[in-house]
């Protein structure tokens, strides 16, 4: 039965690039998929493009990673594909070319993957009666915000990818593909799948497999329930899939790497941000989660069987970013004696002194934390004993409509004093991106491809 092994070079950025090299020299992979992005990476990426039109892709990746990565995957011929190239795949697509000539690598062949920005197709839409309405909220329509969009990106699948695969794409750069097109692509294209009924099932195993390994080391123990029992954590591997024609799946990592494959870590990953494990709904296909009979082999490697899906959906997410103003923030470090009373000092002061300049707390956006008593847990957890609280940071978060206005609400609270404050250097106001998730109709999102050459 033939079978392809595809490597998961990075879950996120930054990621660690030597990890990958792992998978190139150890792994014995064919291809290895890099997931770089986030859901608000697009957005500010597109702002960063608009300051400076060479940036806009995950230049940590592509350049410094890459300089690591392509030599040595280039001689064993395995190839790459990554959506390390944002908003800017053109000018990632150099940066590799590049890399590749200093490297003395010759005919080396990137494909560049384009489709997935739609903010040129948003009126043409609405135009059209389509509405973009939000997932989230149930807002009807972008009225609202669509004088302060910066972004519109869909979840676009692997097509494209595919196609530039056949047309014999060395190094595939996209941009928004849904992370795991990354690796549904080289399994549909080496075992000949097509977007047909008769292949339905193994599509839906193929974007299980694909979601399985695509955040890289969680796969290993990275956030696991059993972090204790993690072999190694500051060497944990990254995961291959050993993928056979027949839908089936065998997950591990690079031998030597630390890390734990086991049974419980892969089912943690399988129910990761699945809402609906019935109908996990990708472009390429619609995975069933629940289906899933997943077997612990031991030594690392766990086996994934009984897979299926449903066919693809008509209409494509799209996060739209838009832009809600600005943050700023302060951070005071208050120690014992009375950490926590100091602490509720600094609060009450800010308060106060707002509530002098007319401000009232249902009138701004300011959320102050006690970082080491409740920041990330709040009300969940009880408050602790005083006399065991060696120190406290207060994070002071204001939000407003200019940066100059943030600025001040949080700078209410960063003059308290009680004995022994330390406080921290300011930091500068940042734009505030919101997201806004909606759905658009496949037919209005055309993706395709371009090659160069080295």
């Amino acid at each position: 039965m033939k079978k392809i092994v595809l490597g998961a070079g990075s879950g996120y950025a930054p990621s660690n690039p030597m990890q990958a090299v792992k998978l190139i020299e150890e792994g014995n992979v064919d291809y290895l998929g890099f997931d770089q992005l986030a859901e608000l990476t697009m957005s500010i990426m597109a702002i960063n493009k608009s300051r400076d039109p060479t940036q806009g892709y995950v230049s940590g990746h592509i350049i410094d990673g890459m300089k690591l990565i392509l030599p040595r995957a280039y001689e064993r011929g395995i190839k790459m594909i990554t959506n390390g190239g944002g908003v800017n795949c053109e000018e990632a697509a150099n940066q590799v070319i590049k890399i590749a000539k200093e490297s003395g690598l010759t005919k080396l062949k990137v494909a560049i993957v384009r489709g997935d920005d739609v903010l040129g197709r948003l009126a043409s839409c609405q135009e059209k009666g389509w509405k973009f309405r939000n997932l989230d909220t149930g807002e009807e329509n972008i009225d609202r915000i669509k004088d302060n969009i910066v972004a519109a990106n869909a979840y676009i699948g692997s097509d494209a990818i595919i196609g530039a695969l056949e047309a014999g794409a060395d190094v595939v750069i996209a941009g928004r593909c849904s992370d795991n097109a990354l690796f549904v692509a080289p399994i549909m294209y080496e075992f000949g799948w097509k977007f047909e009924e008769k292949y339905t099932s193994l599509i839906g195993a193929a974007v299980t497999i694909g979601h399985v390994i695509e955040c890289a080391d969680f796969n290993c123990g990275f956030g696991s329930v059993v972090w204790e029992k993690v072999p190694k954590p500051w060497d944990i591997g990254y995961p291959l899939a050993e993928v056979y024609e027949d839908g089936t799946a065998i997950i591990g990592k690079a031998p030597g790497t630390g890390g734990l494959v086991n049974e419980w870590n892969i089912k943690a990953q399988l129910v990761y941000e699945v809402h609906d494990p019935n109908n996990y709904l990708m472009p390429d296909g619609i995975a069933d989660m629940t289906a899933v009979h997943v077997e612990d082999l031991g030594n690392d490697r766990v086996r994934l069987t009984n897979m299926t899906g449903k066919p693809r959906p008509d209409t494509l997410k799209v996060q739209i970013g838009y832009r809600v103003g600005y943050l700023a923030e302060t951070l005071t470090i208050v120690p014992a004696p009375k950490a926590l009373t100091k602490a509720r000092r600094v609060e009450e002061f800010g308060w106060r002194r707002l509530a002098d300049r007319g401000l009232k707390r249902g009138d701004v956006e300011v959320q102050v934390d006690f970082i080491g008593v409740n920041s990330l847990l709040k009300s969940v957890v009880p408050i602790p004993d005083e006399d065991n609280i060696n120190e406290i940071g207060v994070r002071v978060a204001a939000k407003a409509k200019t940066a100059r206005e943030a600025q001040a609400l949080a700078a209410a609270f960063s003059d308290a004093s009680p004995v022994g404050t330390g406080f921290s250097a300011p930091h500068r106001p940042r734009a505030v991106i919101a997201l806004w998730p909606t759905l658009i109709p496949r037919e209005d999102v055309p993706v395709d491809f371009i090659m160069k050459e080295a």
